[in-house]
């Protein structure tokens, strides 16, 4: 799918990507042809605007937490959000590499109600792909990325083990009101605290050594 184009010869996107052929055809890749390793437990971070996503300063925060707690062949991390659905190893390929949108300052609610719709879909699609791979999904998200997860699995009927951050964490954020996003980033220390706890103790429930 990729080719051996470097990003910087394609060019970049910057239309809502969700509406866009090209996400379309790579979604398809993914569900129809790419295998995804079985692991332990499949973790969902929504996607960044810096690309490829692993090198955003959240998404390195992110996995840092994740590296503490878990060993690298017990999870696999999925990115999803405006960008669809994609395993995290397939970050480069494109057209994930290759466009620039952000859907927190979309004010226009035909776009967001699209958004949910097909992003709805696309986490169904890969949820029912692999529910056999992973013994355990964890989440962390917010906002409307959140909810498409929970709708996605829903429709799938497909359990998320766990998802991130928990109701009462977002709530102190928005009581407290200093953030750009009325949730606040997944990268404050509120969140990146509880999501390091509750991994810990999803570990040690659920992944005990024999």
């Amino acid at each position: 799918m990729g080719g051996n184009t470097t990003p910087s010869k394609k060019p970049l996107l910057t239309d809502p990507p969700f509406y866009l052929p090209e996400f379309e055809r790579s979604y398809r890749y993914i569900i129809d042809e790419y295998d995804v390793e079985p692991k332990d437990i499949g973790i969902f971070l929504p996607c960044a605007m810096r690309k490829p996503y692993s090198t955003s300063p959240s998404h390195q925060l992110i996995r840092m937490v994740i590296s503490q707690v878990f060993s690298d062949d017990q999870y696999h991390i999925i990115v999803f959000g405006t960008c669809g659905i994609v395993p995290s190893e397939l970050e480069e390929m494109y057209p994930y590499a290759h466009y620039k949108y952000m859907l927190g300052k979309c004010k226009d609610q035909k776009v967001l109600d699209d958004f949910l719709r097909i992003e709805t879909g696309r986490v169904a699609g890969y949820l029912a792909k692999t529910k056999g791979v992973y013994r355990y999904r964890i989440a962390y998200c917010l906002g409307i990325f959140r909810e498409a997860l929970i709708r996605g699995a829903e429709q799938a009927g497909v359990s998320i083990d766990l998802i991130l951050p928990t109701r009462d964490i977002i709530n102190k954020v928005i009581e407290e009101g200093e953030c750009a996003f009325q949730e606040g980033s997944l990268s404050m220390d509120d969140y990146l605290g509880e999501f390091c706890e509750e991994l810990v103790r999803f570990r040690n429930e659920h992944l005990k050594p024999e």
